[in-house]
């Protein structure tokens, strides 16, 4: 049976080009403006999406990121909620895949099986824990794969030859290259090598790579997308959504447009280039 995210990659492959992978924080700044993101997303071009799940210690993600998640969180965001918005979104969107990417603690807390269950439910199509390494697969991954949700897992320049089969062996629905060591949205990285990566990974496994941290412009989303199976841009767009908020933080008339106007000028880099 193939999946929406099957299917997202199935259209881009068809259309000779790499997959546009779109990040924002849920409740960023707000419920309605996060919804109101979410849905100008697919519409401004993202084959795919990723939320982020607002969590107090996000140790993987820069400064724009951990931002957006401290609004979200002082806006009353929760997990709950952050189901509640992917619910409210597919009554409008049933195509695009929606993977939530975030940290063990909150899922946890909500209690596993639960959460699978309603994540499901909701229309969540995989997730993205980076905390939970292969060793820890009983804990989410396996089940989650149970239930219907692609794990999606992280390699990395440091993940070396020894430690890729462990990285790929109960990854579902695509494999996501984190093209920079640090963390997200931190160093403009080095194509010519993530090109290099992509291509040693991709000898080990079926499934689409896709290439992330540290893209920002349509310029540098074209560049990935000549040797990637998909560009994600996450930072970018968090950034882009901050700078259009009045003095108080707060949504205004052109915060949506701000994410917009981007996704854009990254759907059009993206659809420049022939992928490999």
């Amino acid at each position: 049976m193939t999946t929406r995210l099957d299917d997202a990659f199935a259209r881009c492959r068809a259309e000779g080009r790499a997959a546009l992978v779109t990040y924002v924080m849920a409740g960023d700044p707000d419920l309605d403006t996060s919804l109101a993101v979410l849905k100008a997303l697919p519409e401004s071009g993202a084959d795919i999406v990723e939320l982020g799940l607002p969590f107090t210690d996000p140790m993987a993600d820069g400064p724009a990121i951990q931002a957006g998640g401290l609004r979200a969180l002082k806006g009353g965001q929760t997990l709950e909620k952050t189901l509640d918005v992917v619910r409210r979104f597919r009554e409008g969107n049933t195509r695009t895949p929606i993977v939530l990417m975030g940290y063990y603690n909150p899922i946890y807390i909500y209690g596993v099986d639960r959460f699978l269950k309603t994540a499901a439910e909701a229309g969540i199509d995989g997730l993205i824990v980076v905390d939970l390494p292969p060793e820890e697969d009983d804990e989410l991954c396996l089940p989650a794969r149970e239930a219907g949700l692609a794990f999606i897992r992280l390699a990395t320049p440091t993940t070396d030859a020894a430690r890729l089969p462990a990285v790929l062996a109960n990854t579902a629905g695509f494999v996501y290259y984190v093209s920079i060591t640090g963390i997200t949205g931190s160093a403009t990285p080095d194509f010519g090598k993530v090109a290099e990566a992509v291509a040693r990974i991709r000898a080990q496994t079926p499934l689409p790579v896709v290439v992330g941290f540290g893209v920002k412009t349509g310029a540098h989303a074209a560049a990935i997308a000549r040797g990637a199976d998909g560009v994600v841009v996450g930072s970018a767009l968090v950034d882009a959504l901050a700078r259009s908020l009045d003095g108080e933080g707060r949504a205004t008339a052109g915060s949506v447009e701000a994410v917009a106007a981007l996704v854009r000028d990254l759907a059009a880099g993206v659809r420049s280039v022939e992928a490999a």
